[in-house]
């Protein structure tokens, strides 16, 4: 699950702006060392701790009256969490409070992944998640739930957004709204790891599932109505991102000759193995074709010495980012500064 970009509803608004759960061998030592893992360890002064407690897959969002609001996969007795803060760097209060409730009837009503909430026109907000299926547990799909104000409450919808048990399901959705064309759309991905034949993440026995990241265009006005069939933008590759990709998020860079460049940013490998990452990819077009980053993972095991580093959201055009690592309390909330060099995603300077 993100780094500079566009602003995620039109201008007008003035609104600006990520993985799951999967099985895999016990032990650290059973996990593979993906290619190019670095274990040196950089400034720590260009990331800072924001949450210090569990906080997995943060979505961020500023508000009308310019607070900012951070969302992220269940802990403890919440669906959802939320946090507040007067800037994105903080400093961050965690909010006592569920903001999803009540998942939908489609649901289990528990272990919600992934959150990432959109407000699509004046006092709607859309919220994206990954669902439970409560005839089906073992599998995740993407739900939907609007409220007219960013904590909520979110009323869910009666029906999944996107589903496709054969293939898995589909988890870790991510809004993005093109302000070049006015178009928005929704980034998931298909949950190939949930039927795959066992190994590292249920996806590291051949023959492997593909995991792809999906590109589906809604409705500008509500964030839901789908328009068209979705398309795939990114796969898995078994020797750079072994058993998935995850964690999807897009954004628009525009340069000073016009010129514009879409990254989309991901993780790979396993999140609860040290091979966990963020990384991007970039292309000219919201749908691609897109090519991955030379320079391999964006952040990584060793970097400002964390561990596990995904679930990125990046905020504030070239700015910041925030994203998950592991702490003593889970998967804290970690930001960092970074800018564009080129097409190229600069972290901490």
């Amino acid at each position: 699950m993100r780094f500079s970009f566009s602003r995620d509803w039109p201008p007008s608004l003035l609104l600006s702006l990520l993985s799951f759960f999967c099985s895999s061998p016990t032990g650290v030592g059973a996990f593979p060392t993906p290619v190019g893992l670095s274990l040196v360890a950089r400034d720590t002064s260009s990331v800072n701790l924001l949450i210090d407690q569990d906080f997995p897959d943060p979505s961020i969002i500023q508000d009308t009256d310019g607070t900012w609001y951070a969302f992220a996969t269940a802990s403890g007795p919440r669906n959802i969490q939320a946090a507040q803060a007067s800037t994105p760097s903080g400093p961050w209060s965690h909010l006592n409070q569920d903001v999803l409730s009540n998942t939908g009837t489609w649901t289990s009503n528990y272990s919600s992944w992934a959150p990432d909430v959109r407000m699509v026109a004046p006092g709607r907000y859309v919220m994206y998640y990954s669902g439970q299926l409560s005839n089906e547990t073992a599998y995740h799909c993407i739900g939907t739930a609007v409220a007219t104000s960013v904590l909520g409450p979110y009323d869910p919808a009666p029906t999944p957004f996107a589903c496709p048990l054969k293939q898995g399901g589909a988890i870790d959705p991510a809004g993005f709204y093109d302000v070049s064309t006015g178009r928005r759309y929704v980034l998931y991905k298909v949950d190939g790891n949930a039927v795959g034949n066992g190994g590292y993440c249920n996806n590291g026995v051949a023959p492997f599932a593909p995991t792809p990241i999906m590109l589906q265009e809604v409705s500008v006005d509500d964030g839901v109505t789908k328009i068209g069939d979705a398309v795939e933008v990114l796969d898995r590759n078994q020797d750079a991102d072994g058993p998935l990709v995850e964690a999807p998020e897009m954004f628009r860079v525009e340069a000073a000759n016009g010129t514009a460049t879409y990254v989309l940013l991901y993780s790979n490998h396993c999140f609860d193995s040290p091979g966990y990452t963020v990384s991007y990819a970039t292309a000219a077009s919201a749908s691609g074709p897109y090519t991955r980053s030379p320079a391999g993972a964006l952040i990584q095991t060793g970097d400002w010495n964390l561990t596990a580093p995904g679930g990125a959201t990046a905020v504030d055009g070239e700015g910041y980012v925030v994203f998950h690592a592991n702490c003593a309390s889970g998967r804290c909330m970690f930001g960092a500064f970074f800018s564009m060099d080129g097409s190229a995603v600069v972290v901490g300077g």
